[in-house]
Order: C-alpha cells, then sequence, then structure tokens
C-alpha cells in the first residue's frame, strides 16, 4: 500500500507544480483549496440521508446521470452528493441542479477518506466507471456502506488481471456490485473470483435516448439550418479541422455546417475561421437572418442536442487521444464519421462500423468518398439511418437494472 500512496503523494506534486504554469491544473489545485472547511459547513445542518456519486469527469457524469436523475425522481427525501475528479467535470457541472452538493474529490488519502466520509455520512455510494480510489473503497467497506460500479468496462491488460495486480484486484473486492457494460468486462471479473456482476449495459444510450425526447428547439441553430441539408461537426480538435476544412470547402454550396469545437478558445475558434474558405458566423453573434454556410457554436453545453439538426454527424478525437461521444448523433438516426486512428476501445464505434452506421476515416479523401457513397446512393443514406436509431434502441435499459439494486438497498 505504500507504493500507492507514494505515487497519490507525486501525483499531487506534480499538480501542485503544473498549477504554475497550467490553467486546468490551477483549477484542479484551487478547487480542493480548503474543501474540508466548505464541507464541514455544508453538512453541518443535513439531517437527511445521502447517496454520493462520484465521476471522474464530464463523460463519467453523462454516463451516471440518467441513474442520478431516477434516484432524484425515486427518492425525493436522499440528498445527492455529487464528486468530480477533474476540473472538465466541475467546472462545467458545478451548478448542476439535480445534486444538492458538488465538490471535487479530496485527494485519495486514508485521512480524507475518513474526514470526507465522517462528514458526508452517505448511506450508498456509486462510482462511474473506471473510479477506483484504495483508502475510498477501504474506508466505505469499513463502516459497512454499499459501494456499487455502474458503466464499469474492463480490459485484460490491466492490472487488475495480471500476476502483479494483486493491491489492485483488492480494491475492487470491496465493491458491493458492478454493473458492466459488456460480457468481457463480467468475464473478466468473474475470472479472479469477484461473482457480484451484472451485465447491464451503458448508461450513456438511456442519456441520449432521454435526450432526443426532450425535442429542445434551439433557435438560432434551427434558423441557421432552414429547410439545408446540414453537417453538424461535434468535438473538434485541430487534428480533425486538417480533415474537414477541405471537406467544407467542398460543399459550402450544398451542406450547411454546424461546427462545435471541443474547446471553446478565441485562438481555434479564429483558427476555423482562416482555415474554411466559407462565409462563418459564430453562435454569440447570429442575428435573425443570415447567409453563412458555417455555424460555430462558441459555447459549451448545447451540443448533445444541436445533432438533432443534421442529417450527417462528424465526431471529434479519434485523431488525438480518443473518440468523443458518437451516441450523441447516433440517437437521431444520422451517419456518423470519426477519425480513424483511436477508436476502437469504444464498443460502440467498432459496432456501428460493422452495421454500417459509422465510418471511421482516414483524411479528407475517405471522408468524401464516403460522403459520395451516400449521396449518390439514397439507400446506402436510408441503411445507415436506420441502424444508428436501431442500434440506440436495442441497447436501452441498464438504468432499470442499476435502480432495481439500488431501490433494493435503500427501502431495506
Amino acid at each position: 500500500m505504500w507504493f500507492y500512496s507514494l505515487s497519490i503523494g507525486f501525483l499531487r506534486l506534480a499538480y501542485r507544480v503544473a498549477a504554475w504554469f497550467h490553467p486546468k491544473a490551477r483549477l484542479f489545485v484551487n478547487g480542493r483549496s480548503k474543501i474540508f472547511n466548505r464541507l464541514q459547513s455544508d453538512f453541518a445542518k443535513n439531517e437527511e440521508k445521502v447517496i454520493w456519486m462520484h465521476c471522474a469527469s464530464l463523460g463519467e457524469f453523462e454516463q451516471g446521470r440518467p441513474v442520478l436523475e431516477r434516484i432524484r425522481k425515486d427518492f425525493p427525501g436522499y440528498k445527492i452528493l455529487l464528486t468530480f475528479f477533474s476540473p472538465s467535470g466541475y467546472e462545467i457541472r458545478k451548478n448542476y441542479t439535480g445534486a444538492d452538493y458538488i465538490y471535487y474529490l479530496p485527494w485519495d488519502s486514508r485521512n480524507h477518506a475518513r474526514r470526507f466520509i465522517e462528514i458526508t455520512k452517505p448511506v450508498l455510494a456509486i462510482f462511474v466507471k473506471y473510479e477506483f480510489w484504495y483508502h475510498y473503497t477501504n474506508t466505505l467497506s469499513k463502516k459497512s456502506i454499499p459501494l456499487i460500479s455502474i458503466s464499469s468496462i474492463f480490459r485484460n491488460n490491466q492490472s487488475f488481471f495480471q500476476w502483479y495486480g494483486g493491491f489492485f484486484r483488492g480494491i475492487l473486492k470491496k465493491f458491493n456490485h458492478f454493473f458492466v457494460q459488456n460480457k468481457q468486462s463480467a468475464d473478466l471479473l468473474i475470472r479472479i473470483g469477484i461473482t457480484p456482476v451484472t451485465l447491464a449495459g451503458d448508461t450513456r444510450f438511456d442519456r441520449v435516448h432521454a435526450i432526443t425526447r426532450q425535442n429542445k428547439v434551439i433557435e438560432v441553430a434551427e434558423k441557421f439550418k432552414g429547410t439545408d441539408r446540414t453537417f453538424v461537426v461535434g468535438s473538434l480538435w485541430p487534428e480533425d479541422l486538417e480533415v474537414l476544412a477541405p471537406f467544407i470547402n467542398e460543399h459550402k454550396q450544398s451542406l450547411k455546417f454546424i461546427i462545435a469545437p471541443h474547446e471553446i478558445t478565441e485562438s481555434f475558434l479564429h483558427k476555423i475561421e482562416e482555415s474554411v474558405d466559407a462565409k462563418c458566423i459564430r453562435f454569440s453573434q447570429a442575428g435573425e437572418q443570415n447567409d453563412a454556410s458555417v455555424l460555430i457554436i462558441d459555447n459549451i453545453g448545447m451540443l448533445s442536442a444541436l445533432y438533432r439538426y443534421g442529417e450527417f454527424a462528424y465526431v471529434g478525437g479519434a485523431f488525438g487521444k480518443g473518440l468523443h461521444n458518437i451516441l450523441e448523433a447516433a440517437c437521431y438516426g444520422i451517419p456518423v464519421f470519426f477519425g480513424n486512428k483511436n477508436y476502437e476501445k469504444f464498443k460502440e464505434a467498432t459496432e456501428l462500423i460493422m452495421r454500417g452506421g459509422a465510418f471511421a476515416v482516414s483524411g479528407y479523401s475517405e471522408l468524401e468518398s464516403n460522403y459520395e457513397l451516400m449521396v449518390s446512393r439514397p439507400e446506402n443514406f436510408l441503411l445507415a439511418c436506420e441502424v444508428t436509431k436501431a442500434y440506440v434502441t436495442e441497447n436501452l435499459g441498464a438504468t432499470d437494472k442499476i435502480m432495481n439494486y439500488c431501490r433494493t438497498l435503500l427501502t431495506a
């Protein structure tokens, strides 16, 4: 255990040094400043039972959100505590109205875990996907507080399943139940003697399906689209722009484009405008009428609802660190394109490619050829639309499975 504590100590030091130079690291450090004073003050008068959900970042929050909102609906007498590890989750959702208390998770040390749990007194803890913290899981177990993992996914090369992974396997054995996304994950856990496992699927399907039912109208996007065929680009990175800029220039007369960058910085917004040989307008500056071909989204939080205005979608990230959420687009029943470098660990991407609803492209030429195949042969387009929508529909239900278990715990 000493090597784990030592590695956490080095990580804390690294963030403190990075905070001098990097804004995100600064948020990470400052957000945890005097956190126990705030916790003590906020929970001093609370007399209600608390359910705690922890997410690493924004993506994990979106996976946990359907469960969080069902708990809020089904158990209105409970308070909800939501924690994040990363600024990219906390800073965007710190004002989320579906939780009563929202904080950064204090660093995982024995003292921090003990103090955090003694102050907040959760009756149930829900960790989303990859969150496995030794001291928090150990403290919850010692206090007999149920701990479950939802939308978790495991791979054979993880340390849990290696000959040297005894310490890490010990962390997993502190969980009361795992709700995993796929059969491989269930089989891996069972192989190491962890049997409280349910193959539930991915709660993101429930989340994106709920978004489509909200039918949220974004007036600026609706007026921009009009009756034109539209290509929605989500989570655009610079590497994606290199592929899309020539595509936009080629099709600016026949298509409109809605572009949501991954990071909203003035320099990147300007780069998009410079790279595209078409009239661009930013969301914040769009008026009642415009003749632009490209609408650039210069805010955060509306991407999942923007896909409804597209006949086609491109989702960024796969040329870099990893593909972003393609289910947000697929739930609207439209073909989805993305880069071909870093997508294979995302089950939905590989399965939709095999079914003909998604397309991994190596660059502009392959994006162009795949697009033309659907335009020249409408039956290909219709098939891709049917595939993506059906794929989301057939994978619904993970939230119900998790809630059935939570209901048993909370009504015991």
